[in-house]
């Protein structure tokens, strides 16, 4: 009996280990992939005309009440495939359905509903946008100019969003397969968003793809009702699971905690283990230890009864030590991309062949790719949307931006324009790496480099201060957009939909938003009344903040805090010596070396999303170690169900907030003396 107990667990494991074996690829690959044009459908389109408004009013509601908008991709690739499901079972059950519906189809669906959504973002409308208007500007505690405020007008809005939306589109499209098939970058949002969609359209038989897809669904609900628990927690601010000060108050004070959020848990699964050590390093040094000494520097470097949200003061420091990290390592991954395409199109012209693909500076044979590589980048490769196209489209909407855009805001002039179009290729690759690596897009940051460096241009006495505005707007709407279409880039390529059904998609997505989103804010602008003011329920605190950092522009870089330019230009050479030093040593320590780009994200937002990454890296790490073939079969599985099922609360929680229902607890964490003070304040009362 022993002996057939053990030939049957043989059988067991056998048959296991072949299950893993049978990729993502293998199980579509009895099904045809439709040609770009089939991809792209009427129903297609409608559902995702209905999905954006219903996502523009969630983003406009974030917009105008915290600012914080996480990312809607998930949601967006799981509510398409329920909605077109539910369509083609009904015409299925009547005998009318011709097309079946796709994985590809729904890629459609979650690029164009994202593209649409985005632009409730970056149009500003909760930011710079609303911080040109004389109520934001009156609220900032300044007495406006006629030059120094524009008040909202559909027409104006819808105009400027259309002139700005689609040049960061054709700025990435050169480098798509750079970014996707030579880098491998990971686009965690976006590789999450195609396990999704590839785990609901798997043919029936396969095993292990039904137990991905079960693993998948566990986390999934684990995960949603995980984030419905700790809403019933977070009745105020700073209330809830996300403000446990786990490491202690000091820590906390200084953004060093679990937020318990399982979202980034599963971003950390996803992301490489050095992406994640990059950005918990980049925490400790910038919040750990620098961000403590500069604080005690107040009173010398800088005045102390500044607000914290002064740029004038520990803030300055943040926000431009971290823009110097990132413009330094985007810089010189852009100088280096630049010179393996200059080098390629020259064997190309000499060999008359088409462009190699360059892997650390040799070629990948196709013998070495998995069958799911080599069949994605086949496919990714076929139906190219032309460099020219893209180069010459970008010269002609550039044009057309430089001759109208003055029209709109007369503050701002051709030159600004033109020197922003100018920089704005480099600045859409720097997001565009910066989100594959770490899944954040710095879109607002890079905004507030136009703020400081057109305001500080155009000066106080030439309408700076909207000068400022606007340019954020130009610049937040390319790299914005950049970001976003290299994420679906990544989702076409994990899903076979073709690269031209994405650009075509996202297209249609920025036209749709470029409309949608603008009457979506004039809904909230004529019917709430108080709508910008501290009072009120829809604070739209950003817009006061980005107006406050277009006035300190306006005064110059000289009003910056002592040391703040020196500290940048330090930061900014260290980047590049950095990134240099990885490239040139053996890749067995080049793979200890951290990222500067990713080290700059904490600099600005704090360590707390790191730590939640690092645990999913230590999770990632354990399961590894323990069996290693059901973490590489069952990991990308689990890490998306955290993802996906997080993103999706983020719907009922925003439709929750817009009907106006609060949560019934606050949960707060105080210190043993703040506890005594309550208590006494309580008792005596």
């Amino acid at each position: 009996m022993g002996g057939e107990d053990k030939v049957e667990n043989g059988h067991a494991k056998k048959e296991e280990e072949e299950e893993m074996m049978m990729t993502v690829e293998r199980v579509f690959e009895s099904k045809e992939v439709p040609s770009w044009r089939q991809q792209l459908t009427l129903r297609a389109f409608m559902v995702s005309f209905v999905l954006s408004i219903l996502f523009s009013f969630i983003v406009m509601k974030l917009n105008l009440t915290t600012g914080i908008i996480p990312s809607l991709n998930v949601s967006a690739g799981f509510l398409g495939f329920f909605f077109i499901k539910t369509w083609t079972k009904v015409l299925e059950k009547s005998g009318m359905l011709q097309v079946p519906f796709t994985r590809q189809e729904n890629t459609v669906i979650q690029t164009c509903v994202v593209a649409s959504s985005g632009i409730a973002f970056s149009g500003g409308f909760g930011s710079y946008l609303f911080g040109m208007s004389k109520r934001i500007a009156i609220q900032s505690g300044s007495t406006p100019g006629a030059d120094d405020y524009k008040d909202p007008s559909l027409s104006w809005i819808i105009g400027f969003l259309f002139i700005v939306s689609f040049l960061g589109l054709l700025a990435v499209v050169p480098l798509r397969k750079i970014m996707i098939i030579d880098f491998k970058l990971t686009y965690p949002s976006g590789t999450a968003t195609a396990h999704l969609i590839n785990s609901f359209h798997m043919p029936e038989g396969a095993k292990l793809a039904k137990k991905q897809v079960k693993a998948l669904g566990k986390f999934f609900s684990f995960s949603f009702l995980w984030g419905f628990f700790q809403w019933f927690y977070t009745a105020a601010d700073s209330c809830g699971f996300a403000s446990f000060p786990t490491l202690g108050l000091k820590a906390f004070e200084n953004r060093f905690y679990f937020d318990f959020s399982a979202m980034y848990v599963g971003v950390g699964m996803i992301c490489p283990y050095i992406v994640n050590i990059s950005l918990l390093l980049g925490g400790i040094l910038s919040w750990g230890l620098m961000w403590p000494l500069i604080e005690k520097k107040a009173g010398d470097w800088y005045s102390a009864d500044l607000k914290p949200s002064s740029m004038h003061g520990l803030q300055g420091y943040r926000v431009f030590i971290s823009i110097a990290m990132i413009l330094g390592d985007g810089l010189y991954n852009f100088c280096k991309v630049l010179r393996r395409t200059l080098f390629g199109l020259y064997h190309q012209i000499r060999d008359k062949n088409s462009l190699p693909r360059v892997v650390n500076g040799s070629p990948t044979e196709s013998s070495q790719l998995s069958f799911d590589d080599q069949r994605r980048t086949s496919l990714f490769l076929k139906d190219q949307v032309p460099t020219s196209f893209a180069v010459g489209g970008y010269i002609v909407i550039a044009i057309i931006s430089i001759i109208t855009l003055p029209h709109v805001f007369h503050q701002l002039k051709w030159y600004h324009i033109l020197v922003m179009y100018l920089a704005a290729p480099t600045l859409a690759f720097c997001n565009a790496y910066g989100c594959g690596l770490t899944d954040w897009s710095l879109a607002s940051t890079y905004g507030k480099l136009a703020i400081f460096v057109i305001g500080a241009w155009a000066g106080a006495s030439h309408g700076g201060v909207l000068a400022g505005l606007a340019a954020c707007g130009v610049m937040m709407n390319i790299v914005s957009t950049a970001s976003d279409l290299t994420q679906d880039f990544k989702t076409g390529y994990l899903t076979l939909a073709s690269p031209r059904s994405m650009f075509v998609s996202q297209v249609i997505g920025t036209a749709m938003g470029c409309v949608i989103s603008p009457c979506v804010f004039w809904l909230f602008y004529k019917a709430f009344k108080d709508l910008g003011l501290s009072t009120s329920a829809y604070p739209a605190p950003y817009a006061s903040i980005y107006r406050s950092m277009a006035m300190l522009a306006v005064e110059g870089f000289s009003s910056l805090p002592k040391n703040c330019l020196a500290l940048c230009y330090g930061f900014f050479a260290a980047s590049i010596v950095v990134n240099a030093i990885r490239d040139y040593v053996p890749k067995k320590y080049s793979r200890f070396i951290p990222i500067p780009m990713a080290m700059a994200i904490p600099f600005y937002l704090g360590s707390y999303f790191a730590i939640d990454m690092c645990v999913g890296s230590l999770i990632l790490f354990l399961w590894e170690r323990m069996d290693k073939t059901k973490a590489d079969a069952f990991g990308p599985a689990v890490a998306s169900g955290l993802i996906c099922g997080d993103g999706i609360w983020t719907l009922p929680s925003a439709i929750l907030a817009l009907a106006g229902v609060k949560p019934p607890i606050c949960m707060k964490f105080l210190s043993r003396a703040a506890n005594n003070r309550v208590d006494g304040f309580l008792n005596s009362s």
